[in-house]
Order: C-alpha cells, then sequence, then structure tokens
C-alpha cells in the first residue's frame, strides 16, 4: 500500500534525505528563499526542499505553508485542535476531513495542489420520499463520514438532487463530481440500470452521462457497456461513479446542481446506500 505520506517524504520535505548540493540560492536569506518557495505549490515545495538543507529548512517554514492554506482555514479548524505548525496544519486538512455547516459538509484539501474539496451530505440533498420511513431509513455507520446516511428500502421512483454554492470551492479550477455509496444484494431493480446523470453550473448547459451502481451481469452487455460510466471502488471502501465535471471559474454566488435520476423503469428499488456527493479537483490525465 502507498503511504499516504509520498509527498511529504518523497523529497526531504517530511524530514527525508536531503542532498547537501550547493546551490547559488543558499547565498540568499532563509526567509527570502521561503518566500519564494510559497508562490509555488505543495509538490513543487516538497520537491524543492531536496535541492540543498537550507531550501529544506526553508520549506518548513509558517510562510510557505499559511499560503497553501485556504484564508479561511482558522474558522474551519476546531480551537481544540492544536498543531505545531502550518505544515502539520496543512496535511491534517488532506487525510482527515473536517465537517462543517452543522455537520452537513465535509471538507479537506488535495494534497498536491492545495485545492478545497468538499463532499455534500444526503442531508443537504433532495432525495423523493427520504422522509417515509417505508421507502427509506436512515442509518448510522461507522464508516461514513456523516452521523446518518439514507438507505433505499424499497421505491419505484428514484430521484436525487443536489445544489451547492461554488464558494466553497477553489476558483478557476475544473472539478469532478461523484456520487459515494455502498449496495446491498447488487441493488435491486437499480443496480444493473444505466442512470440518468446531469452535473453543472445554474444556468449553464449540463453535462450528461449515464452510470451504473453495479452494472450488468451478462458479459454480453458489453457494447452497451462502453457508454455507460462503471463504479469504482475507493480506497476508504466506499464505490464512488463519477457524475461529470465542470469548470469553477470564481467563487461567488453560483451555484453546481446534481441529478441522478430513475424514474423510466416499473421494477421496485432497493439495496443503495448513500454517503454523499463529492466535488474535487479533475485529475490531469497522465501523459
Amino acid at each position: 500500500m502507498e503511504n499516504k505520506h509520498d509527498i511529504e517524504s518523497s523529497s526531504g520535505c517530511g524530514g527525508g534525505i536531503v542532498v547537501p548540493r550547493p546551490s547559488p540560492f543558499d547565498y540568499l536569506p532563509e526567509d527570502c528563499i521561503s518566500n519564494i518557495i510559497s508562490f509555488t505549490n505543495p509538490r513543487d515545495a516538497c520537491v524543492a526542499a531536496s535541492v540543498s538543507k537550507t531550501f529544506n529548512s526553508a520549506v518548513q517554514s509558517d510562510t510557505v505553508w499559511k499560503k497553501f492554506l485556504p484564508p479561511d482555514h482558522s474558522s474551519l479548524v476546531p480551537q481544540s485542535r492544536v498543531f505545531l505548525s502550518k505544515k502539520d496544519l496543512y496535511f491534517s486538512l488532506c487525510h482527515d476531513p473536517l465537517l462543517i455547516e452543522d455537520g452537513k459538509k465535509s471538507f479537506w484539501l488535495e494534497k498536491t495542489s492545495g485545492k478545497r474539496c468538499i463532499m455534500l451530505s444526503p442531508k443537504e440533498m433532495w432525495i423523493t420520499w427520504v422522509s417515509s420511513p417505508q421507502y427509506w431509513r436512515w442509518i448510522s455507520i461507522s464508516e461514513a463520514r456523516f452521523e446518518e446516511v439514507p438507505e433505499l428500502l424499497n421505491v419505484c421512483w428514484f430521484e436525487v438532487r443536489g445544489r451547492m454554492s461554488t464558494r466553497y470551492l477553489s476558483p478557476g479550477t475544473y472539478y469532478s463530481v461523484y456520487i459515494v455509496f455502498k449496495t446491498k444484494d447488487r441493488c435491486p431493480g437499480l443496480g444493473d440500470l444505466p442512470i440518468e446523470v446531469k452535473v453543472g453550473l445554474v444556468g449553464q448547459e449540463l453535462f450528461q452521462r449515464f452510470i451504473r451502481f453495479v452494472g450488468p451481469m451478462d458479459q454480453r452487455c458489453g457494447r452497451e457497456m462502453s457508454d455507460v460510466t462503471r463504479p469504482e471502488e475507493r480506497e476508504d471502501g466506499w464505490m464512488e461513479a463519477e457524475l461529470g465535471e465542470f469548470f469553477n471559474e470564481v467563487s461567488c454566488d453560483d451555484h453546481v446542481e446534481v441529478s441522478v435520476v430513475e424514474i423510466k423503469s416499473p421494477y421496485w428499488k432497493s439495496g443503495l446506500i448513500i454517503q454523499g456527493i463529492e466535488f474535487r479537483p479533475t485529475k490531469k490525465p497522465v501523459n
């Protein structure tokens, strides 16, 4: 298993071996070097730590890591949590998501870039019949981020919608959106159906595609499956299916909306547990 602290330690940022080669920058004051590095990004800062001992020391400075933290970080982190440095605080926000907005959103940072990530709680969504105990029930499970998550018991009309202000996200960033879930007994009546999903900014054309929560067991369906997004297992044991992506130009009063709908099939549907809808920076393809 890959060490979750890979960028902290891969190039001396977390106390690894530092190559003691001299650099012309070594003649600059250390605080000047720290200030220069603060205009890069967390990954580049960790690479810079391997340049020399002077650089490694400069990278540890709070000047560097304060620039990588969101401006409102002090209001997000509970005062009961104490950190020895801004770097420790930064990596804590990468590895240990915080509950914000009265536990209705989960917030963390993307480790290599410092971009904001958000998971929207089901209690912030509009789910048809979710308040009717004969159709859905709210359960508490230890592996969920939120206090309660909904389990689908039996519905014919499946409809999940979410909406969130883009001010929670990083500006100038492409975001991918995922539904995070678990299934029971292959999610009868729903798991093998193509589900229509839409993602986009309110007032703009929405990104549309089809996903499956499980997928057909019949391999003869392979041609159709190539046009439908299949779910993938996450490191935390949950499943996720990518719903689409959008560009967040600025963090202001724009809103992004998401819908996951299956109302055409006449069959009753069950066996789905929804943890949330997740927004995280789109991964760039590796050349």
